[in-house]
């Protein structure tokens, strides 16, 4: 054979070696952002134990997770999300522990196209909306819960205590568009920031006002000085928080001044409540294993949840994407998005089930959500 003819035959072979052998992949990259320092650190510091905890793969290739803290601060978690985009040409974003800082990251995702799974809840504007994705339940969807739960107890005035920024402001638009609804009245609108040491001034004028009930708008440790400070001034009503409120870090903070508290939450805080034919509690339950095994045993927090529900989701879309494109490729993060939106409906995961669709980016439905309330130190199912 002559050596043209030969080479021709050998590069012959090789590309119908190639097109029959799948395409190998480079390792998968996922850029993280939460906020192990600052106000929110304790939403952050159980998430990076969620991330650390990871298996190596995802969906059966290499992946790489890097770790970057935005201290609670928008400004930084933006910076941090370029880089992750720029610099490690990350594949996909799981990001932030706060809803400040996740709105800030979804416009650098949406800018470079960049799939983004938020652990924070937040509504994305329409340019952001096709790249992002958001694990915990929706703020209309819990504080429904709230009022519900109002209702039926007979309360008829509330209060409102909360942040003032956007989680804060979400919070107060989505009590005063639903509270009609159920009969209740909304009679102030108290703020307060994260870092804030003080807010006996807010707690004072919602006290003279005499409502029946208190809603603090906040989430992590900060969300217990309102609660606190209502107690110690002599406030006798139910107080609610919201789903930002639920972890081991506000008992440990507020004590015996938050006993008492009520909150919606996903149904992994008390898995083991629920009926054994609820798919739920199975996943929660495997969920809780691992976490107790690499960290010891103690109560369930909702942010490492969230953070694990992210991977879930994260990983089944990776399973899709990897049929069709590599690794650090804009088709690759292309098939992540897609496959979010139109291959991960039905998934369980620790806090619902997800349908998540071309139109509804969360799909979480009212199966992700039960009431709680503090009871000796500890949450627990509402009766």
């Amino acid at each position: 054979m002559k050596s043209s003819t030969k080479s021709l035959f050998v590069l012959s072979c090789l590309t119908l070696f190639t097109a029959a052998t799948p395409l190998a992949h480079a390792d998968i990259a996922v850029g993280v952002v939460l906020s192990a320092t600052g106000g929110a650190s304790s939403q952050g510091r159980p998430e990076k134990n969620v991330i650390d905890m990871l298996p190596p793969t995802l969906a059966g290739e290499p992946v790489k997770y890097i770790v970057l803290d935005d201290a609670t601060d928008p400004s930084l978690a933006i910076k941090n999300a370029k880089k992750l985009i720029s610099e490690d040409h990350v594949d996909a974003l799981i990001a932030a522990s706060n809803t400040p800082s996740a709105i800030a990251i979804a416009g650098v995702a949406a800018e470079n196209k960049t799939p983004h799974i938020s652990m924070a809840p937040f509504t994305p504007a329409p340019a952001q909306f096709p790249w992002v994705f958001v694990v915990p339940q929706p703020a209309g969807l819990m504080i429904e819960a709230i009022l519900e739960n109002m209702q039926a107890t007979g309360v008829k005035t509330v209060g409102y205590i909360g942040y003032s920024d956007s989680w804060g402001d979400l919070c107060y638009k989505t009590l005063t568009s639903l509270a009609g609804k159920y009969g209740l009245k909304v009679v102030n609108n108290e703020r307060y920031a994260r870092n804030d040491s003080s807010v006996v001034a807010q707690a004072l004028k919602t006290k003279s006002l005499n409502p029946d009930a208190v809603l603090i708008g906040a989430a992590g440790t900060p969300a217990a000085l309102p609660q606190i400070t209502l107690a110690d001034n002599g406030y006798k009503g139910k107080v609610y928080q919201t789903h930002g409120a639920v972890n081991g870090d506000f008992l440990r903070i507020g004590g015996k001044g938050v006993e008492g508290a009520l909150a919606p939450i996903g149904p992994v805080v008390v898995y083991k409540d629920l009926s054994d034919s609820d798919p739920i509690k199975k996943v929660s339950a495997d969920f809780m294993a691992k976490y107790s095994k690499a960290y010891g045993d103690g109560p369930v927090n909702a942010f490492t949840t969230w953070a694990y529900d992210a991977y879930l989701l994260l990983d089944k879309a990776a399973g899709v994407a990897l049929k069709t494109a590599k690794p650090g490729t804009e088709q690759f993060r292309t098939a992540i998005r897609d496959a979010l939106e139109n291959h991960t409906a039905g998934l369980v995961g620790t806090n619902g089930i997800y349908n998540i669709s071309a139109t509804n980016h969360n799909g979480l439905d009212q199966r992700a959500r039960v009431m709680v309330q503090v009871k000796n130190g500890q949450w627990r199912l509402a009766k």
